[in-house]
């Protein structure tokens, strides 16, 4: 059967994300330098986010708290004021940071928006993540959005039934192998990645290179004509 839905991530597919995370995480070390190893420190950091996932979620008001129970457990009482200012005044910044499509990803909407039905399958923060695509100019691509708080198979196959009629004909295109390609395959659809340069810790694993249904791109403008080649 034919592609007929084509489901894309967002951060760091569509626009730069983790780039904005990793600068606010290296600002995090430079405060905290003077307490603690800046390795010990971004692995404590890493460990609080991992573990607090459960509870905050993905996005930058999960990785704000993150920072600052780090801060507080290398700190204790001896925190400063100020510290926990900058941290707070960091996350703000990370929330207001301007959107920047990546190159080609406008064009390569456009291509696939005249062929097949495009759906955002995104986790993270709901108002965040809705504030992100309005800002990014591209929401006029996608004839639906689905923000979800974890991309498992089941996500996949309610999604791909709910905008389209089913996984046998449904692709998802991202940058994370974990989120995006693993349970794409295993929902029955295929995938395609999108490499970003800086991959983020929780969303590393091996890439499924003898899959049949999976392709690794190197970019979203190739997406369109690798489609085209597909029964």
């Amino acid at each position: 059967m034919p592609i007929a839905l084509v489901g894309l991530d967002a951060d760091d597919t569509l626009w730069h994300n983790e780039t904005v995370f990793r600068l606010t995480q290296q600002r995090f070390v430079e405060l905290l330098t003077p307490f603690a190893d800046e390795q010990d420190l971004e692995t404590k950091l890493g460990a609080t986010e991992k573990k607090n996932l459960g509870t905050y979620g993905y996005g930058v008001k999960g990785f704000t708290l993150s920072m600052l129970e780090t801060a507080l457990d290398v700190c204790g009482e001896d925190l400063p004021a100020s510290i926990v200012q900058a941290i707070l005044a960091a996350g703000r910044e990370m929330m207001t940071h301007p959107v920047e499509p990546l190159p080609g990803v406008p064009a390569a909407l456009e291509r696939l928006a005249a062929q097949y039905r495009l759906v955002l399958i995104t986790k993270g923060d709901l108002f965040h993540q809705e504030s992100k695509l309005a800002a990014s100019g591209l929401g006029e691509f996608f004839r639906g959005v689905e923000i979800v708080s974890e991309k498992s198979a089941a996500t996949y196959r309610t999604v791909f039934a709910r905008h389209g009629s089913g996984e046998g004909e449904a692709l998802m295109a991202g940058n994370s192998v974990r989120s995006d390609i693993l349970p794409a395959l295993e929902a029955g659809g295929y995938a395609a990645l999108i490499p970003y340069p800086l991959v983020w810790e929780h969303e590393a694993a091996e890439k499924p290179t003898e899959h049949p249904r999976f392709r690794v791109l190197e970019g979203l403008t190739e997406l369109p004509d690798w489609l085209a080649t597909l029964p």
